[in-house]
Parts: C-alpha cells; sequence; structure tokens
C-alpha cells in the first residue's frame, strides 16, 4: 500500500519497514524474512503506483489510457503477492526461518 500510495517503493519501505519489523517480533517470526516481505510488497505496489503508470504511458506515448494500463498489469501484481505470500507463509509456519544471527 505504501508503494502504490506514495509511488515510491522507498518511502515505503521508509514508513514501513518499522511497523512490519515489531509485527515480526510480536508473532516471533524472523524479523529480517518480514523486513524482506515489505521490500517484495513494496514493489509491488510500485508496479501499479499511479504515479509511475502516468509516467510510463507518457513516455510510450498512451496518455489517457492509464486505466487499461492498470488492468493489465493487476493481474501480475495479484500472482506475484499471492504466490510471494504462499511462500513467506511456507518459510515462517513449515520450514520455520529464523533471523541469520539467531
Amino acid at each position: 500500500m505504501g508503494a502504490f500510495i506514495a509511488g515510491s517503493n522507498t518511502v515505503s519501505n521508509l514508513m514501513l519497514a518499522e511497523f512490519q519489523f515489531s509485527v515480526a517480533e510480536t508473532l516471533g517470526l524472523s524479523t529480517a524474512m518480514m523486513v524482506a516481505l515489505q521490500a517484495v510488497g513494496a514493489a509491488a505496489g510500485n508496479m501499479i503506483a499511479i504515479h509511475n503508470v502516468v509516467a510510463a504511458s507518457a513516455t510510450v506515448g498512451l496518455l489517457g489510457r492509464e486505466g487499461a494500463t492498470i488492468r493489465k498489469t493487476i493481474l501480475p501484481t495479484l500472482y506475484y503477492l499471492i504466490f510471494t505470500g504462499i511462500i513467506a507463509l511456507v518459510a515462517f509456519y513449515v520450514i520455520g526461518v529464523t533471523d541469520p544471527l539467531m
């Protein structure tokens, strides 16, 4: 959500990484894995961020067709997020991934 709203992966990570870290600590999960997943989610949000879609549309001469671009991009974004989420759940709860230095 951070990258979708702000239009920047970096801003999303700055806004939400500490929150994700504290959630992972509270749940007893790998904080490193959770912050990495924050970055992955930010990249996914960046795929459909309005700022980026408008910039890409202007670059390739598709001004006024941003809605069509987002509609075409939403399925790959959902695929990316769903499968990343499944991999994360398996890593956390089946494999039991922990922090590297623990």
